[in-house]
């Protein structure tokens, strides 16, 4: 029986699950109060969002109230670096994180603050080592990413938390690719603040989080109104922020049951079927721990961009990087940091599993793929079999 069309690009987004539509429907048209209103309407919504709060703040071992919600990833991570950092400060950060952060700290040298860039192995790892020479008497923040979008590789936050609580400097993680994919705990993490964000982990897109610890002092990107504590002015998004909750719930659910162990055996499963199967592939980040969905390879003598189409025409989605990246002629900005040339990053194809995966799913993506890698080398003047 055929397969129809495959999805693998969740780390771009994922589709909402059923379960977590069918919470946020009611608040579109029935329970259509806002939440700082004190009347039944208002309070209907209030209280959807309070149990969101309660449910995210589980997902990432915290109180509720140290949950802001946020319009998404990008919001929450400049959120966090804005609102921790002042003109003269000193910021740590890496070369392999998304342009939220790093643009971010862009802006941050634009108005007169200094910011360290880390760079990784070749396996995408920071180096906790490099953290601490990095820093100044006048470094204010660290900001590392706790899972990297394009490769997947795990980063050694609880090290780098451990570090900058010995200097009293404040700690960011960009936790949007982690989020419902592995076990998270901000007080083992030492963390201030995480962000993170609901179409990653089977939420709508429009809606994320900011985690910041009890005590620490953000400035607000927005001025208006005092919701979430006045730490972020707007009325909230209601339905969006059910939605986020219920995914919360589900996802820490879904841990519980060891349903990331299931999802990295199919992960494996169609990395170990390319690598035995398709001359000079190799997985980038290989030998680090990464989340459990995600699968970075490299095709050696085919375009990626190239593949990305044929194989979209074969009814499979796959991506070359970062979703806001996409249509680029530039490499990727973290495979290069890796080491890689510019012609293998250009190669290399990132394929990211959601919880709708199945495993006839990924046998028929690896026999697309075979066929795919295949036609694509016959076309290509720099390859030739007489030389593999």
């Amino acid at each position: 029986m055929p397969v129809s069309r495959i999805y693998l690009d969740n780390n771009a987004t994922t589709p909402v699950l059923p379960e977590v539509f069918e919470a946020m429907r009611p608040y579109f048209a029935e329970n259509f109060g806002n939440a700082s209103s004190i009347h039944q309407h208002g309070q209907q919504a209030r209280s959807a969002v309070e149990d969101a709060r309660e449910s995210v703040a589980a997902l990432l071992g915290c109180r509720a109230s140290e949950i802001v919600f946020t319009s998404g990833g990008t919001e929450a991570d400049n959120l966090a670096i804005a609102g921790l950092v002042s003109a003269g400060d000193h910021v740590i950060t890496s070369s392999i994180e998304h342009h939220a952060v790093l643009l971010a700290c862009k802006h941050l040298e634009d108005i007169g603050c200094e910011v360290a860039c880390l760079p990784v192995d070749g396996r995408s790892q920071v180096d906790p080592d490099d953290v601490r020479r990095a820093l100044r008497p006048n470094t204010k923040l660290i900001s590392v990413m706790m899972a990297n979008n394009e490769t997947g590789v795990l980063q050694p936050v609880d090290e780098i938390g451990r570090i900058a609580a010995e200097v009293g400097v404040s700690f960011h993680t960009d936790a949007v690719q982690a989020a419902g994919k592995v076990d998270i705990n901000v007080n083992r993490i030492g963390c201030h603040a995480l962000s993170i964000s609901g179409h990653k982990f089977h939420a709508p897109q429009g809606v994320g989080a900011l985690y910041v610890r009890k005590g620490t002092r953000i400035r607000p990107l927005f001025y208006g109104g005092r919701h979430e504590r006045s730490r972020r002015a707007g009325t909230e998004n209601v339905a969006g922020i059910v939605g986020l909750g219920r995914a919360a719930k589900l996802a820490k659910d879904a841990l519980g049951r060891g349903d990331d162990q299931k999802m990295a055996a199919m992960r494996d499963r169609l990395q170990q079927g390319i690598l035995a199967q398709v001359e000079e592939a190799i997985v980038n980040g290989d030998g680090a721990s990464r989340v459990p969905n995600t699968s970075n390879i490299r095709f050696d003598y085919i375009d990626g961009e190239a593949m990305v189409i044929s194989l979209d025409l074969k009814g499979t989605a796959v991506a070359t990087g970062a979703a806001c990246s996409s249509g680029a002629v530039e490499a990727s900005h973290v495979l290069l940091a890796m080491g890689l040339s510019p012609d293998q990053a250009r190669g290399s194809i990132r394929f990211s599993l959601g919880r709708q995966t199945t495993a006839e799913e990924i046998d028929a993506a690896l026999a697309l793929v075979l066929e795919t890698v295949g036609r694509l080398r016959e076309l290509s003047p720099s390859y030739s079999k007489s030389d593999t």
